[in-house]
């Protein structure tokens, strides 16, 4: 199991090397609350590792290996987030068969305490996603599709707020243009609302009004177009935000080789993460608050799931 080592350090405090470097002793001295985030994005229906069949990924990922993984990080830290990035359909004949209903089960069997929608989660029509719902004991994060006449009215919020230690986490979900992407008979009369307006108006609810100490975006908008300047990005998102900390993303399949940092309309440090498809990833942030409120640091170890044999890699 390789890592990828990530540290960028901001606020109070001294630098986190990794995630034994820094004595629990001094976290208690100074109320630092550490949290960690567990993440995934386009799994495409990915129940089993990857065939050895010579292929780029071969051996790599499958649900037995995250789920084992998972709970043996539960077992080491005491304040655990588990989110998903969307286009968690499509791509075995799992899907084929099952509609969504095993990889569901297997999320809510996980613990995945919430996730966001994307362009391949419509591969069945906005009813094929509605139906398979009622096996996720997670809530659906979206606030700019407006499902107004569709199947998935009222089954979806814009965010959610998870507390953990006392710490108060808002987790809010945002979408890909869906026209020219998707057939229009699978999202019927869903309307796209801007990502960037609608994201930062309840990252201001968030922070401003439910107090929120940190706040996460799940975005399926994709990492960085270089060839369209016209399509939004995580990165540019990024730099037109307010009150977002975290940006976990999905889409362009990104593995990316440490998180990215960029600054916001505030000139405060927003972090990009994302890792990959096909559930060859798990993504870990370890992020240390101060219960006085301010941010310390954060480190991430994101982990190949299998021996990694010539895995694919984009930037």
């Amino acid at each position: 199991m390789n890592r990828r080592d990530f540290l960028h350090t901001f606020g109070i405090g001294a630098a986190v090397t990794g995630l034994g470097a820094f004595p629990y002793e001094a976290l208690a001295a100074r109320e630092i609350v550490k949290l960690t985030i567990l993440h995934t994005n386009d799994v495409h229906s990915r129940i089993d590792p990857f065939p050895m069949d010579g292929g780029r990924n071969q051996g790599l990922g499958g649900t037995v290996r995250r789920a084992a993984l998972i709970e043996k990080i539960r077992k080491e830290e005491k304040n655990v987030l588990l989110l998903d990035c969307g286009d968690i359909f499509q791509g075995t004949p799992y899907f084929n068969y099952y509609g969504g209903e095993l990889e569901m089960k297997l999320m809510t069997q996980m613990g995945y305490e919430a996730a966001t929608l994307g362009n391949h989660d419509f591969d069945l029509g906005v009813e094929g996603f509605a139906k398979q719902m009622k096996h996720a004991n997670f809530p659906i994060l979206n606030c700019n599709y407006d499902f107004k006449n569709t199947a998935l009215e009222n089954k979806t919020i814009p965010f959610k707020i998870f507390t953990k230690n006392n710490v108060r986490i808002g987790v809010l979900g945002i979408g890909i243009e869906l026209k020219g992407l998707v057939p229009k008979k699978m999202y019927g009369e869903t309307q796209y609302n801007d990502p960037m307006i609608k994201a930062n108006f309840f990252a201001k609810i968030l922070k401003e009004e439910e107090k929120c100490d940190y706040v996460i975006c799940l975005s399926h908008l994709g990492y960085e177009y270089k060839d369209d300047t016209e399509k939004i990005s995580d990165k540019k998102f990024a730099a037109r935000s307010r009150d977002i900390d975290l940006i976990l993303g999905g889409h362009t399949h990104t593995f990316m080789n440490r998180p990215d940092v960029v600054y916001n309309l505030d000139n405060k440090p927003v972090i990009i993460n994302q890792v990959g498809w096909g559930g060859i990833m798990l993504g870990r942030l370890d992020v240390y608050l101060s219960k006085r409120k301010v941010k310390m640091n954060v480190t991430s170890q994101n982990q190949y799931l299998g021996e990694m044999v010539n895995v694919s890699k984009h930037s």
